[in-house]
C-alpha cells in the first residue's frame, strides 16, 4: 500500500464535512475532477470504498465513517504539533540546550543567559558545564561555548569579544611564608593547588613569554577538580593556584589574592559561541545569537 499524504486525509475530511465533492473542492482550492480522482486513488490504495456517491448525493460508507472518526482527531493533533513548531520559528519559545566549560558558563551567565531569559520569558535554558570538549550535535545541544582555539572547524562561530587570560595567584599569608616565584620554574619549589582534568590526568600549568613556552607539572598538598574548591584552598593560604582570570578577578581587585608571574600569562583567544548550521534556526536560537552579538559589541 502506498503511503498516505496529509492532502489525502484533508480531502476525505473536507468531503465528509461539506457533503459534496464540488463544495469540498472549492475549500481545498482544486478542481472537482482532481478531487474525485484523488479519492478514487485513495480508495483503490486502501482497498475499500469510503464514499457512496451518485450524481445527486455523497455519503460515507461504514468504512468511511470509521476512517473519519479515527483520522479527524489524529489529524487535528498533527496540525497542532505543526503549529507549535511554526511558533518556535516565529517567536522565541521552547528550550535552548547549551554546553560550556565551567568558567565560560560563569562568564556568559549574567550578561547573556540571564538577560536572554528576562527578554524572552517563554524561553528556557538548559546550561550544562563540563571540562571535556563534547560533540554538541551528537549529545543533543543547540550551542557550545569554548575558547576560540578549541571550537571545531566545521562549526559556525560567534566571538564573544573578550580575550581570556590565566592568572597565578596566592594569598598574602602564603607569599609571606614561602616567598614569591619570579619564573615558572620556581614553582617546582612551591606548594601548588593541583588540578585534575575530566580524563583523570593532572593539568600542567602553561606559560609563555615571547618565543618561550613552558608547561610545569606542579606539586602540592591537594589535588582538586573544581575551580571554586581550588579558590577556597588558595584563599586559605594552602598554596598557589592557577585560574582563568575572571574566576579570581574580584579577589584580585579587593586584595584578597595577589597575582604572580603575570608577564608569563599573555592573553589567549577569547570565548566563542558556536553551533552547527544557519538553516531553519528557531526564533529562540536567532534571538540568543542576536543578543550574543550585542554583548560582544559592547565588550569591544
Amino acid at each position: 500500500m502506498e503511503r498516505l499524504s496529509l492532502n489525502d486525509l484533508d480531502a476525505v475530511l473536507a468531503i465528509a464535512r461539506r457533503g459534496s465533492f464540488r463544495a469540498a473542492a472549492i475549500d481545498l482550492g482544486m478542481s472537482t475532477t482532481a478531487l474525485s480522482n484523488a479519492i478514487g486513488k485513495l480508495e483503490a490504495n486502501l482497498g475499500v470504498r469510503l464514499f457512496n456517491r451518485t450524481t445527486r448525493s455523497v455519503s460515507l460508507t461504514d468504512a468511511g465513517r470509521l476512517f473519519v472518526a479515527q483520522v479527524g482527531p489524529a489529524l487535528g493533533e498533527v496540525r497542532d504539533a505543526l503549529e507549535v513548531v511554526r511558533e518556535q520559528r516565529e517567536q522565541p519559545t521552547g528550550t535552548l540546550r547549551i554546553n560550556a566549560a565551567a568558567f565560560a558558563a560563569r562568564e556568559i551567565m549574567a550578561p547573556l543567559v540571564l538577560e536572554f531569559l528576562q527578554r524572552y520569558p517563554q524561553m528556557q535554558v538548559d546550561l550544562v558545564t563540563e571540562g571535556r570538549l563534547v560533540d554538541i550535535v551528537a549529545d543533543g545541544f543547540d550551542l557550545g561555548v569554548r575558547v576560540a582555539n578549541l571550537v571545531p572547524s566545521d562549526m559556525i562561530r560567534v566571538h564573544l569579544g573578550q580575550a581570556q587570560r590565566y592568572a597565578v595567584v596566592a594569598s598574602h599569608q602564603y607569599l609571606q611564608a614561602h616567598g614569591t616565584p619570579r619564573l615558572p620554574v620556581d614553582l617546582q619549589q612551591h606548594r601548588c593547588i593541583r588540578v585534575r582534568l575530566p580524563d583523570g590526568a593532572l593539568y600542567r600549568w602553561r606559560f609563555s613569554q615571547g618565543d618561550q613556552a613552558q608547561q610545569i607539572e606542579v606539586q602540592g598538598p591537594i589535588t582538586l577538580d573544581e575551580a571554586s574548591l581550588a579558590r577556597a584552598a588558595v584563599l586559605a593560604g594552602v598554596g598557589l593556584g592557577y585560574f582563568m582570570e575572571q574566576d579570581v578577578r574580584d579577589d584580585l581587585a579587593s586584595g584578597r589574592l595577589l597575582r604572580v608571574l603575570e608577564d608569563w600569562t599573555p592573553p589567549l583567544p577569547g570565548l566563542c559561541l558556536y553551533y552547527p548550521g544557519r538553516r531553519n534556526l528557531s526564533a529562540g536560537m536567532k534571538a540568543f545569537l542576536a543578543l550574543a552579538r550585542e554583548v560582544a559589541a559592547q565588550r569591544e
